[in-house]
């Protein structure tokens, strides 16, 4: 077997049977063992989780290419960011000024500030300066915890570049440990010198059947479709057609919607099947009670609306309506966070979300807001064998210590492989 974690404080499962995710009254009960080990074997999934004892006696004979006391520690499933924007040029710090001076997203972006910006100078970079940085990026989410982060182009909003930033994206998914779930967010703002309309037909005349011919050739591996859905960006109809479009080739729906005004993106994302809608700040009761009957998620993105003070979304509100919320960091020039246990954490500050449901939300409803909870998000037989080791008694920390990932995280673990290990946890007692 590839890895044995021996005799762990506490051992945080998230589901126990299979649950592909979990709504408000699931989270109540994440399946907290004590004084319990798990199993990876060779083929990277988990072949048992259980009390130690039990597990020492059932592998008595069994050799393991690692085996790690995790005494006094705890193991969670490997966290889940839903809603990223990692690969583009040039950042935006001179911008947070502006924000902080009062100035509002659009007015930015309507200035030539915002993705413009860093539309032309991921439109100037090489493949090869993209793909150094994203490494980076990707590295720190790791670091932070993140095991399977969902990835956007979108700073392209021309074929060339948007297919550049893809080819980037699938040169990592091959050469890096961490999972990546991409997506083609070509309908990220309309380009410069074309209205909503002309950005719309290029999208789903020369775009799309490009990336379905590289999907089919095997070159690209694409797996989401997102759009922009805004006032002054894409409207309802346009969004429709989109996304109708990406469907019809195979990707799932999975966009941005009821941002800075309510557009009824909910609505249209339920009718449409969509997996998932991100943002939501503006969402209408409606819109709340649709995704919850279509089984469509809500990624929510706390660092969103605490960088560009926007009203939080309303996640207890889709908590109780039975909306599956998950979360994401929304990494992106705009707001510059990889920790997955800082989102955790604003979500349950900001968005009065309990320390459960931000850890279901992280992991298993994350999972499912990329079509992959069946086979990540939970520390279930079967699974892949993502996880992390804390150092600390209580799996709360990960949460309750803001901006403490950098010291408690103690090894990061993908299919079984430590791919992290922290020297400073050995050093120093997490209290």
């Amino acid at each position: 077997h590839r890895l044995l974690l021996e005799n762990a404080e506490q051992l945080v499962l998230v589901c126990g049977r299979r649950e592909p995710y979990l709504r408000q009254d699931g989270a109540a009960s994440l399946g907290v063992l004590r004084a319990a080990s798990l199993v990876v074997g060779l083929d990277g999934c988990i072949k048992a989780v259980g009390q130690a004892d039990v597990i020492r006696n059932q592998f008595s004979e069994a050799t393991f290419e690692r085996i790690i006391d995790c005494s006094g520690k705890c193991v969670l499933p490997g966290l889940v960011d839903a809603h990223t924007h990692p690969v583009w040029a040039g950042d935006r710090v001179h911008e947070f000024a502006m924000k902080l001076a009062g100035a509002s997203y659009m007015e930015i972006h309507q200035a030539g500030g915002g993705i413009h910006f860093t539309v032309e100078h991921t439109r100037k970079a090489t493949e090869e300066e993209l793909f150094t940085s994203f490494q980076h990026r990707l590295e720190r989410m790791l670091r932070a915890g993140s095991t399977l982060v969902e990835c956007k182009s979108g700073y392209g909003l021309n074929l060339e570049t948007e297919l550049k930033m893809l080819r980037v994206i699938e040169r990592a998914k091959k050469s890096m440990d961490i999972g990546i779930s991409s997506t083609y967010c070509g309908a990220h703002a309309v380009p410069k010198g074309k209205t909503a309309t002309e950005a719309t037909e290029d999208i789903i005349n020369n775009h799309l059947p490009k990336l379905k011919e590289l999907r089919l050739s095997g070159e690209i591996h694409v797996n989401n479709i997102d759009v922009f859905c805004e006032k002054g960006v894409f409207d309802l109809e346009s969004t429709r057609r989109i996304l109708q479009a990406g469907k019809d080739i195979g990707l799932q729906i999975n966009f941005h919607g009821d941002e800075l005004h309510p557009m009824k993106s909910a609505e249209l994302g339920a009718e449409l099947g969509a997996q998932a809608i991100s943002h939501l700040e503006e969402v209408t009761d409606e819109g709340i009670v649709a995704m919850a009957r279509a089984k469509c998620a809500a990624v929510l993105l706390p660092t969103t609306a605490y960088m560009l003070r926007l009203k939080q979304p309303q996640a207890r509100k889709m908590l109780e309506e039975g909306v599956i919320v998950a979360l994401g960091s929304d990494f992106n020039p705009n707001a510059y966070c990889f920790s997955m246990p800082m989102v955790m954490h604003l979500a349950c500050v900001n968005m009065k979300m309990s320390m459960n449901e931000a850890l279901a939300a992280a992991t298993i409803n994350a999972a499912y807001a990329l079509g992959k909870s069946d086979t990540h998000g939970s520390l279930e037989v079967g699974k892949q064998g993502d996880l992390l080791i804390i150092n600390s008694s209580r799996w709360e920390h990960l949460i309750y210590q803001f901006g403490g990932h950098e010291a408690l995280i103690n090894y990061v673990i993908v299919k079984g492989k430590v791919i992290y290990e922290n020297e400073r946890c050995e050093a120093m007692s997490s209290y």
